[in-house]
C-alpha cells in the first residue's frame, strides 16, 4: 500500500459524516482521558518514568549501529538468523524465502504495523502464501478487506453490530441465526475459527515492541495471548521489525514497558508479556525449530541525522491518537496510510514523501495533547511545524492558504498594522454572530 495522504481532506468530510465513527472516537477519547488521570494517581513517578524512558531511546538511536550488531550477535548465538532489509521490497522478499524454505502455504500473523507499512499481506498473498490475522481486531479488519485505524486498537472504529455482520457474511456453513451480540460470543467463534489456523501454519511472525540487544531478545505485548501461539506451535518463527525498535538491555526494556501498557490501554500491564530469545533449545517443551529476525530500515537511517530524528523514539503505544481532537473527529482512515493521528502526520511525509502527504501537518489545532501525552516525550507539535514550513517552501498546498499565510506574515512584521486588522476581524465576527 501507498500513501494517499493527498485525499485526506475528501477522507475527513466523509468520516465527518459518519455518526457511527463520530460515535466511536467519542467514547475512545472519553475513556482514554479518564484511564489516562486514574494512571497519574496511582503512578506519581510517572513524569519520571517518562524522563527515563526518551533517555534510553535517544541512547538508542545515538548508538543504534553498535546496538544492532550486538543484537545479531546475540541472535546467532543462541541459533536464530538477522536479515537485513534496506526498504520494504528487500523485507517481502526476506520473508518470502524463508516461507519458501518451509513449503509454507499458510502463516499465523501476530499484529505488527511494519507488515502493514511494507504491504506484507498482499505480497504474500500475490505468490501462493495465505497470511492469517490473529490478533482479533485484525482479524476483522482482514475479513472487511480493511486497514487498522489506529495503532493499537486497529478496529476500534467499528461497533460490535458491525463486526457481527461481518462473522455472518464470511464465516461460511455457521448457522446464520446463532447469537452474536455479545462480546463472549463473538470471540468464543474467532477463537475456534483461529485455533485450527494456528495449528496449520507452517511460519508463524510476529512483530516487535522492543529489540533487547544485550540478549538478542524480541518483546511483544498481547492482551489476547495470540503472539504467545504464533511463536510456539509453527516450526519458523520470523520478527518483523524496523530498527529503532532496539534497546540496550533488559533494565530498559522493563522500563519502557512500564510506559507502554499505561499509554497504549491504561493498563498496569498488558495480559501477556512476552520474550523469544532464539529457537527451541534442547530440553525445551515447545518453540520453533527455526528463528528468524528481519530488520527492516525503511526510510529510518535518513531521519537519524536529521531534524525528525526524534520520531524515531515512538513505542507505538497510540496515546496521541487517542488524545488527538482532530484524530477524535475523523478516525485514523482519514490520513490515507498506515499511521494516522498525530504520529502519521509526522512519520508518513518522513516515509512516503512531503510532496506525497503535506495535508497532514496541518491537521493539527496545535493544542498540545499528543506531546503532553507521550510517554518518551516526541515533540511532535514541533516537528508537524517543521513539515509545515518544507511544505511553504515547496510551494505545496493551495494557493489560497499561500496567500492567506503571506498576508500574515506581512501583518506580523508590523505590529499597528497588524493590531488594526485584528480589530476589524475582530468586529466582522461579532457583527456576524449577532446576526445568528
Amino acid at each position: 500500500m501507498r500513501a494517499s495522504a493527498h485525499a485526506f481532506r475528501d477522507n475527513a468530510a466523509r468520516a465527518r459524516r459518519d455518526a457511527t465513527l463520530r460515535a466511536a472516537l467519542a467514547k475512545l477519547q472519553r475513556d482514554t482521558r479518564s484511564g489516562r488521570a486514574g494512571l497519574m494517581e496511582r503512578l506519581p513517578e510517572f513524569e519520571a518514568l517518562r524522563d527515563a524512558g526518551k533517555t534510553i531511546k535517544d541512547d538508542a538511536l545515538a548508538r543504534l549501529d553498535r546496538y544492532l550488531e550486538a543484537f545479531e550477535a546475540r541472535v546467532a548465538e543462541s541459533g536464530g538468523h538477522v536479515h537485513w532489509c534496506r526498504d520494504a521490497d528487500e523485507a517481502c522478499d526476506a520473508v518470502l524465502r524463508i516461507c519458501r524454505g518451509r513449503n509454507a502455504t499458510t502463516l499465523a500473523k501476530g499484529k505488527s504495523m511494519i507488515s502493514e507499512e511494507i504491504a506484507l499481506n498482499a505480497f504474500l498473498r500475490r505468490r501462493g502464501i495465505e497470511p492469517i490475522e490473529t490478533d482479533l481486531g485484525e482479524y476483522i479488519l482482514q475479513l472487511r478487506d480493511e486497514a487498522p485505524s489506529h495503532i493499537v486498537m486497529p478496529a476500534i472504529h467499528l461497533t460490535r453490530s458491525q463486526i457481527a455482520d461481518t462473522f455472518r457474511d464470511r464465516h461460511a456453513g455457521r448457522d446464520p441465526g446463532r447469537p452474536l451480540d455479545a462480546a463472549r460470543e463473538i470471540t468464543d467463534e474467532a477463537r475456534a475459527i483461529l485455533r485450527e489456523k494456528f495449528l496449520a501454519a507452517e511460519v508463524g511472525l510476529t512483530g516487535a515492541n522492543f529489540l533487547i540487544a544485550e540478549t538478542g531478545t524480541a518483546v511483544i505485548v498481547t492482551n489476547e495471548g495470540n503472539g504467545d501461539l504464533v511463536q510456539t506451535l509453527p516450526r519458523t518463527h520470523i520478527v518483523l521489525a524496523s530498527i529503532e525498535k532496539i534497546v540496550p538491555t533488559v533494565a530498559d526494556a522493563f522500563t519502557l514497558l512500564r510506559l507502554l501498557a499505561r499509554s497504549a490501554t491504561g493498563q498496569e500491564i498488558t495480559c501477556y508479556t512476552t520474550f523469544s530469545t532464539g529457537p527451541r533449545r534442547p530440553g525445551d517443551l515447545d518453540g520453533p525449530e527455526e528463528y528468524h529476525v528481519v530488520l527492516v530500515d525503511n526510510g529510518r537511517s535518513e531521519l537519524l541525522g536529521g531534524p525528525f530524528r526524534e520520531v524515531l523514539r515512538c513505542i507505538r503505544c497510540g496515546a496521541c491518537q487517542s488524545q488527538c481532537p482532530v484524530y477524535g473527529a475523523v478516525g485514523g482512515h482519514a490520513y490515507g496510510w498506515v499511521y494516522g493521528g498525530p504520529i502519521g502526520a509526522v512519520l508518513t511525509p518522513a516515509l512516503t514523501g512531503i510532496d506525497r502527504s503535506h495535508p497532514l501537518p496541518e491537521a493539527s489545532s496545535f493544542c498540545g495533547a499528543c506531546e503532553a501525552v507521550c510517554p518518551v516525550r516526541i515533540p511532535l507539535p514541533g516537528l508537524m511545524r517543521r513539515w509545515r514550513e518544507r511544505a511553504f517552501e515547496r510551494r505545496l498546498g493551495s494557493p489560497t492558504a499561500r496567500l492567506g499565510l503571506a498576508v500574515w506574515g506581512a501583518l506580523a512584521r508590523r505590529p499597528a498594522a497588524y493590531r488594526l486588522a485584528s480589530r476589524l476581524v475582530a468586529a466582522g465576527l461579532a457583527l456576524a454572530g449577532r446576526r445568528r
